[in-house]
């Protein structure tokens, strides 16, 4: 079985840069027309190619160049978010040096550790267990959504759908506290 996955990727390797090698020029100029930084236009670009060979244009796709137009400003659209979410990671991540637990007794330490402990109790009667779950795997665990997914033996859609909603039930629980 391994082996076939190596010749399906090796097929999709050949595919992609047959796709790069015809449109390729299409391609740059479309994410050029996005993206003014030449270096996050070469990231775009790359990933592009990569995007391509894990996930092929379907066969039957009778307007190729309108495919991948919608293809590229979807992984630009992507590539935005993350940088996004990346960047409020650090802000909150910086925001959190301020209260580091390195600043606070060993006592205070011990007592934030049963108040985790006590909200954690306290979420997982207010979520589903799958939320539950989810969310304890992905940030308790420092789990990245792929490895959830495959732990709870789901899609990593669902996974994002379980965190989304258990967090919004913690976050309404939260106000109303």
């Amino acid at each position: 079985m391994p082996g076939r996955d190596i010749n399906r990727y090796g097929d999709n390797v050949d595919t992609a840069h047959n796709v790069f090698a015809e449109h390729g020029d299409f391609i740059q100029a479309v994410i050029r027309s996005r993206i003014k930084n030449k270096d996050e236009a070469d990231d775009i670009f790359q990933n592009f190619f990569l995007a391509l060979v894990h996930k092929p244009v379907p066969e039957g796709v009778r307007d190729i160049r309108g495919y991948l137009y919608k293809a590229i400003i979807n992984d630009i659209v992507d590539a935005a978010r993350r940088v996004e979410r990346y960047q409020a990671l650090v802000h909150r991540y910086s925001e959190q040096l301020n209260f580091s637990i390195n600043r606070i007794g060993p006592e205070d330490a011990l007592t934030i550790n049963e108040e985790t402990d006590k909200v954690l109790g306290l979420i997982s009667r207010q979520l589903r267990r799958s939320e539950f779950q989810a969310i304890t795997l992905r940030y308790g665990s420092c789990t990245d959504i792929s490895e959830v997914a495959e732990k709870m033996g789901v899609n990593s859609g669902t996974v994002r759908r379980y965190i989304s909603v258990g967090l919004a039930k913690v976050h309404k629980l939260l106000k109303a506290k």
